[in-house]
């Protein structure tokens, strides 16, 4: 949530993304074009790139030494790679591939996976904690849990009916979203036990295809993007059932009768029942676009990224606290030169009533930077963020010595 990677017909760019205002190039490289892939490791110097030159060859780099630390090839076009500072995770459409990050030793292939054309598969970026989910099946929505410490399967999550189109998990492992094709419906299931702890729906009146699902860091919101105009956030929590006993008028006795006709219904129907709406949602000035979203704490408030397809960076502002329609406050160039597009009338709107001036006064309610994770060269620690407790995991990866990953010849 801290760094952009963005692959082009000429190479690939990293930003930093720690400015609302500005945003800062790290890295440009024209060396391989066409990449397609571009995974960083959380804001190190380690890269992983893919070309559409050589599409079932992995590269990866140390950017900031200008060097090639190895390259693998495999045999058919890679669809997509994940990593954390643990397990480097290579998906064919047929097979999974798993190294050790610290050697780059091939630790691991997964063969005949149910045909994953999209390349399917989400890691955790929790490295004690590194379970990684791809699906389980070509016609349901069966998810596959395994576990990329032991390298054993943790199990399977009977998650939808139809085929999986989007997974995610949240930043501690312990949480997995998913939603199908379908895209009305988003779940939230426990790991590893895998049982179902929240359900959300979309929208149902049209399809849509999930191109994005994302936790905040925190865990408290889950947003979900589409090839539709709408991006929704949600928010993750439990309705309890003690609350106060509601005053004896019309509403309070129908809502009671309401609740208690849901023990009755078929349990489709009492599902739909329960679920939630979204908490907030952003209207893009744009729709068809493939893209990605990121919930980030940027200079001390919860913000909202977009990046489109066609090289621009949205960034929001997300009241926590009321949630509703959030304000586009900047809008970024990828393409260019790196620096600030400057914004026209058609890009920003009116802010609305009590959004970003409600979003500063409110700050002594919103958790501070202080209890977000950080990630950084020199280990996260930078501004006083507090490192996880899972960065404390033993042999953390240091990017800045030289024999930390010592080439290896394939």
């Amino acid at each position: 949530c801290s760094s952009l990677a963005i692959g082009t017909t000429t190479g690939y760019r990293l930003f930093s993304l720690s400015s609302v205002e500005q945003l800062d190039q790290v890295h440009e490289s024209n060396e391989i074009p066409d990449v397609y892939i571009v995974e960083r490791l959380f804001s190190s110097s380690l890269v992983v790139v893919v070309s559409h030159a050589k599409p079932q060859q992995m590269n990866v780099y140390h950017f900031k030494k200008g060097t090639e630390i190895c390259n693998y090839s495999y045999s058919s076009k890679i669809l997509s790679i994940r990593l954390n500072r643990q397990r480097l995770v290579v998906c064919l459409e047929e097979s999974i591939y798993i190294h050790n990050i610290k050697d780059m030793k091939l630790l691991k292939t997964i063969l005949d996976t149910p045909p994953n054309t999209t390349g399917l598969c989400a890691l955790s970026i929790n490295h004690a904690n590194s379970y990684l989910a791809y699906p389980g099946s070509a016609t349901s929505g069966e998810i596959t849990l395994y576990d990329g410490n032991t390298l054993k399967t943790a199990c399977t999550i009977p998650a939808h009916d139809g085929p999986l189109a989007a997974l995610a998990f949240n930043s501690t492992g312990s949480k997995l979203a998913s939603a199908s094709e379908k895209g009305t419906v988003i779940r939230v299931f426990s790991i590893p036990g895998g049982q179902k702890l929240y359900e959300f729906r979309r929208g149902m009146k049209r399809y849509v295809n999930i191109s994005s699902l994302v936790f905040s860091m925190d865990s408290q919101f889950l947003c979900a993007s589409s090839n539709t105009e709408t991006v929704h956030i949600f928010k993750l929590e439990h309705l309890t059932d003690s609350r106060p006993e509601e005053p004896p008028t019309w509403s309070g006795y129908m809502g009671k009768m309401f609740q208690a006709a849901t023990n009755y219904l078929p349990a489709q129907v009492s599902g739909m029942m329960n679920q939630d709406r979204a908490f907030a949602t952003v209207r893009l000035n744009i729709s068809g676009q493939r893209n990605i979203c990121a919930l980030s704490t940027i200079q001390k408030l919860p913000r909202l990224l977009v990046t489109t397809s066609d090289g621009h960076l949205y960034i929001y502002n997300l009241d926590p606290q009321d949630g509703g329609e959030c304000v586009l406050i900047k809008k970024h160039s990828l393409l260019g030169s790196g620096k600030m597009e400057e914004n026209t009338e058609n890009d920003l709107r009116p802010p609305l009533p009590q959004s970003y001036a409600a979003t500063v006064a409110r700050q002594s309610t919103v958790p501070s930077t202080s209890t977000m994770p950080g990630y950084s060269e020199d280990g996260g620690a930078l501004r006083g963020e507090v490192i996880p407790e899972h960065e404390f995991a033993t042999g953390p990866v240091c990017l800045d010595d030289e024999n930390e990953f010592p080439p290896v010849s394939i």
